[in-house]
């Protein structure tokens, strides 16, 4: 992983991890997610109008995708509504990374090297137990259960997304079509979920989505493009860096508890992303 490619991926962490803290703070999380999605879409909307359809090999992705983005968008705002943002975060995303790592090896043939493997291996034991003893309380099951299929779902976008945009040979294409149509489809879930207050929420929130919807784009299009660069799997636990920065946030503005377990998690998150850095 080049020079480039590394601090490309960790910005792509600091915004990742800045949408959801608004997601967090916010009292509707389905709604806040959704209109993230929704902002970030007519964004992309927007930029997508020089790029031209996907071609025929991203399509097959693309619907994949469409469908486990809404899940991850559905199950995340569940989890955030149980738990601490500074042990939900950590929890959805630090699971997600092996299991998009072990996927993609078995699946894609997409082999990290040594020091990849083991650089991933100890990312996720620094989040784990960011999140498992890392808040004021333990989490309760739903939160664990809400959070763990966040994770299912943000393993299987991650791997369907990077072999979309291998496929087509155009990551940035790949990444604002994908925005563009899960966009629409969570203004749908929103409008099911909202009823007649959707458009009086969209309009109540249009800054916050806005805002969150740009990071998300961003960060994302990031990713995709350094899946193009590096090993997915690789990338995806570099990704995982975003829960140093959660960790912050949780403390700056959700004024969460920032002990002795979080800031040996945090140690212990930097040195997997340093080993990473070596993959």
């Amino acid at each position: 992983m080049s020079t480039t490619v590394f601090f490309a991926v960790l910005l792509a962490a600091l915004l990742h991890a800045s949408w959801n803290a608004l997601v967090k703070i916010g009292e509707e999380r389905l709604v806040g997610v959704s209109l993230v999605a929704l902002f970030s879409g007519l964004i992309a909307a927007v930029a997508l109008l020089p790029m031209g359809l996907p071609s025929s090999t991203e399509l097959p992705w693309l619907a994949l995708s469409i469908l486990l983005h809404t899940g991850y968008c559905l199950f995340l705002s569940r989890a955030y509504n149980h738990g601490e943002f500074g042990q939900i975060y950590p929890l959805a995303r630090g699971s997600a990374p092996l299991l998009a790592m072990l996927l993609s090896a078995l699946l894609l043939a997409d082999y990290p090297g040594l020091h990849g493997m083991l650089g991933a291996g100890v990312l996720i034991l620094g989040v784990l137990l960011m999140a498992w003893r890392g808040g004021s309380e333990r989490l309760g099951n739903k939160a664990i259960k809400a959070a763990l299929i966040t994770a299912m779902f943000t393993a299987g976008y991650t791997l369907s997304d990077g072999a979309g945009a291998r496929a087509g040979g155009e990551p940035v294409r790949y990444t604002l079509w994908l925005f563009a149509c899960n966009g629409l489809v969570m203004l749908v879930v929103l409008m099911i979920h909202q009823k007649r207050n959707a458009w009086r929420q969209i309009r109540q929130h249009a800054l916050v989505g806005v805002a969150g919807g740009a990071m998300s784009l961003l960060a994302y299009g990031i990713v995709i493009w350094a899946m193009t660069q590096a090993p997915i799997g690789v990338v995806a636990a570099l990704r995982e860096s975003s829960v140093l920065f959660a960790m912050l946030l949780s403390v700056w503005l959700l004024k969460e508890p920032l002990g002795r377990v979080r800031l040996t998690a945090a140690a212990i998150i930097t040195g997997g992303v340093l080993l990473t850095r070596l993959g």
